[in-house]
């Protein structure tokens, strides 16, 4: 069985991720307050990541590595090395890559980024859960955390946080399609 695809991820209130030339700058205003948004519990439910390459160059030019314990699947199609054991290099459709059977053994896996895996499986209908951390800024342009086309999908508020600072964090499921619409 498949793994869930979860996509927990922060981004502007008029729905950017980064900045055009991919530059997450903007998050670090928010992140000298010393809160951790549930990003802690987040990671301790989860058993491996999925993300593009260019989130993996960009999450590894920050520092260590800062998920050693967990799997990270990285969709590529370049020729990228990784100084952990647990990086395994992809290429190839999100919908069968997430329910071959290397996967099959996880139960969560969260969609870290980019915005072209992002938008990948979203056309796939991959992604089960959204978890959206809303920061209190307009950039006005740059990478679209939903890039049109987007297929219609129904989502279920699971909840809704408000932090310090303005920061709002919104939990979404997909309803199936055996569930029926929300009343």
């Amino acid at each position: 069985m498949a793994p869930s695809v979860s996509l927990y991820i922060s981004n502007t209130l008029d729905g950017f991720i980064a900045r055009a030339d991919g530059a997450i700058d903007w998050l670090t205003r928010i992140d000298e307050i010393d809160t951790d948004y549930g990003y802690a519990a987040y990671y301790d439910s989860i058993d491996g990541l999925i993300m593009g390459s260019t989130t993996f160059e960009l999450i590894r030019s920050l520092g260590p590595w800062p998920y050693p314990g967990k799997p990270s699947f990285v969709f590529t199609r370049r020729d990228l090395q990784a100084e952990s054991g647990n990086i395994y290099f992809v290429t190839g459709d999100p919908q069968q890559i997430v329910g071959s059977k290397e996967l099959s053994r996880l139960k969560r896996l969260w969609l870290v980024g980019g915005s072209a895996l992002i938008a990948s499986c979203l056309k796939k209908n991959l992604v089960d859960e959204y978890i959206l951390t809303v920061l209190p800024v307009l950039l006005g342009h740059g990478l679209r955390l939903f890039p049109s086309p987007v297929a219609e999908q129904w989502l279920s508020l699971v909840s809704c946080r408000t932090y310090d600072r303005g920061v709002l964090q919104l939990h979404y499921r997909k309803i199936k399609s055996e569930e029926g619409l929300p009343q």
